[in-house]
């Protein structure tokens, strides 16, 4: 994920480390606000290949926000336990490279959530807990529908 290109409405195509510096000078020009670093992946499938967006939203809160999104092109997943698997799989991944290359960056402080594209109402609501389970497992909160707008609003808006 460090080698994608990443995408800013306003700024255009971004390497991972544009995007991190992005994020802390954002932070650090406004230290006396709280910030919520949130990472989601959404996918749209066709007969032969799975589209998959993630998406960075760095929410300032009471103030807006702004958001970076790469997208990867995979072999259509099987079925909808494993797209929905790698989607979140995706989030987490992103979310772990974030936070390490942030922690030892800075001394920022921001709330992680990692939002997945899953609910209690429709198919994926049989996977809650054991895709909430791995995420909370390891130590990142998680956030499902409808209140995980990193996943089901933003990455959504590009696949």
């Amino acid at each position: 994920m460090r080698t994608q290109t990443y995408h800013n409405p306003s700024q255009g195509e971004m390497t991972f480390e544009e995007v991190r510096s992005a994020l802390v000078d954002a932070m650090e020009e406004h230290p006396e606000d709280r910030f919520e670093l949130l990472i989601g992946t959404d996918s749209s499938s066709s007969t032969a290949q799975l589209v998959l967006v993630s998406a960075i939203v760095l929410h300032r809160i009471g103030h807006g926000g702004r958001y970076f999104w790469t997208s990867r092109r995979e072999k259509r997943a099987p079925t909808l336990r494993h797209q929905i698997w790698r989607e979140a799989w995706l989030s987490f991944e992103l979310a772990q490279l974030v936070m390490s290359d942030l922690e030892a960056m800075s001394s920022l402080q921001f709330n992680l959530e990692v939002h997945v594209d899953i609910g209690k109402n429709g198919r994926t609501r049989e996977l809650i807990d054991e895709v909430v389970g791995m995420i909370l497992g390891n130590g990142m909160a998680v956030r499902i529908k409808p209140h995980a707008y990193a996943a089901t609003a933003v990455a959504d808006k590009h696949t």
